[in-house]
């Protein structure tokens, strides 16, 4: 035994010990240069925030945890918001904002808005969840979701979506068509009539 303890020390005898704070191993990844799709995002992040963004982030009246929401625009058909409100549009674009900061999903929702309505695409679901409480998270994000919505003139109509497509926390969202959609159809009634 005596001689294993010799032959240990003999092989530890140029081995000094750490300096004082530097006893624990840094375990924390190496950092690594950010991807091209990281910088792309990171670069269009920081165009969202000097773009023409008009959604307000001011003090907003919290809609009941429990209550539906519902909006159509002037002109909008009441037949056309029923239709929504039972989901009898099938979302062609989804947005998720579940758990992300306030800011992040005002700058989300406009991107995303805009980007719909250039895509030409007519009805949209924005999924922001449900909270139990007036004050929750999701429930003070529906609320703000509520007065942007009405800030879009792209926007026509929107609803809570029916139970079986997320219910209080996902809203249905209508929007108006596009100037070229609109000429289409035009062309094709002039073409109908004769």
């Amino acid at each position: 035994m005596q001689q294993d303890d010799v032959s240990f020390s003999q092989l530890m005898g140029d081995v000094r010990p750490l300096p004082r704070g530097r006893d624990k191993a840094d375990v924390r990844p190496a950092r690594r240069a950010p991807s091209d799709a990281q910088l792309a995002r990171r670069e269009n992040a920081a165009n969202a925030t000097n773009d023409d963004n008009f959604l307000s982030d001011d003090f907003v009246e919290l809609i009941g945890a429990h209550d539906p929401v519902e909006y159509r625009h002037d002109g909008i058909q009441v037949g056309v918001l029923e239709r929504l409100r039972q989901g009898g549009y099938p979302a062609e674009a989804r947005l998720h904002l579940l758990k992300r900061p306030l800011a992040e999903c005002r700058r989300e929702l406009f991107q995303f808005i805009r980007d719909a309505h250039h895509a030409e695409l007519r009805s949209l679901m924005v999924i922001h969840g449900r909270g139990r409480e007036i004050d929750s998270p999701p429930n003070v994000l529906r609320s703000y979701l509520v007065k942007w919505l009405q800030q879009f003139d792209e926007v026509q109509a929107f609803a809570s979506a029916p139970a079986s497509q997320g219910g209080l926390g996902a809203t249905l969202v209508m929007l108006r068509k596009s100037e070229r959609a609109r000429a289409n159809n035009r062309e094709r009634q002039q073409k109908r009539r004769g």
